[in-house]
């Protein structure tokens, strides 16, 4: 029985050490994480004017935010990162709470959660090449932190 115990332990253990993105649609109207109202939902483009209106040390704001995906976390589907006037702008999955699917990339969505100014390190920056694919010539090109708006998203509604 102890043996019988111990596989089940290390078969599930395994299984979460290769944790993947959920495989669902990311259709209109799927939802990930906590419920999103879509009322009063900014653009990326307002979101970044409202932050650069703020002062230094008080870039931090609630917000529902419509956006396009453009990358998805291949390795658990933890973050997004949505188009924006400058690039691509960073969203976590609070805690990872919850994941998304890889289809959600090129879809629609609105977002509720925290947005933060931060200035990500090299290392992060080339652990999320690494995660969204990127060649090892691209993670090595990767020699400056980044300033950057980030959202801790607390849930996903596909629109």
């Amino acid at each position: 029985m102890k043996k019988l115990v111990i596989i089940i332990i290390l078969i599930l253990v395994s299984q979460l050490s290769f944790a993947q993105p959920p495989q669902v649609p990311a259709d209109k109207g799927a939802s990930f994480g906590d419920k999103v109202i879509v009322e009063n939902a900014v653009s990326v483009e307002k979101l970044v004017y409202l932050m650069e209106s703020k002062k230094d040390g008080e870039k931090k704001m609630e917000v529902v935010l419509k956006g396009v995906v453009t990358d998805v976390c291949t390795k658990e589907g933890c973050w997004i990162k949505v188009q924006s006037p400058d690039g691509k702008m960073m969203v976590r999955m609070k805690d990872h709470a919850f994941t998304v699917p890889l289809a959600l990339n090129g879809k629609t969505v609105v977002i509720n959660g925290t947005a933060e100014e931060k200035i990500t390190s090299v290392e992060q920056l080339r652990h999320f090449a690494e995660d969204a694919g990127k060649s090892k010539e691209e993670i090595e090109a990767i020699k400056e932190p980044k300033k950057e708006i980030v959202i801790q998203a607390k849930g996903v509604l596909v629109v």
